[in-house]
């Protein structure tokens, strides 16, 4: 599998960004994907998920700013994030399990400025 995120960048507090993942080498249509951040001197943690069946999840503090959703038709994942804060900057990761292994793409910077 090759995932390739992208659209990250400086935004200011309380702006916009969305971030996309296109996927190749598998049938991404049957796979259930997710958005991982890691903050600069922290562990990496679940930000969003969505599965085959179009199902989303989220962690508490992006609950009604961020939404994962997914284009069967380009093989690609994306996260719209909205009301950004300082907190939310890291690096974002997007993620599927292949082959019983969690796989990461290269990650997106996201530097979100107060």
């Amino acid at each position: 599998v090759q995932l390739q995120a992208s659209g990250g960048g400086l935004v200011q507090a309380g702006g916009s960004l969305r971030l996309s993942c296109g996927v190749s080498r598998i049938m991404f249509r049957a796979y259930d994907m997710a958005w991982y951040r890691q903050a600069p001197g922290k562990e990496r943690e679940l930000v969003a998920t969505i599965t085959s069946g179009g199902e989303t999840t989220y962690t508490d503090p992006v609950k009604g700013r961020f939404q994962i959703y997914r284009s069967n038709y380009e093989d690609a994942v994306y996260l719209q994030m909205n009301i950004l804060k300082p907190e939310d900057t890291g690096v974002y990761y997007c993620s599927t399990i292949d082959r019983g292994q969690r796989r990461w793409g290269q990650g997106t910077l996201v530097t979100v400025s107060s």
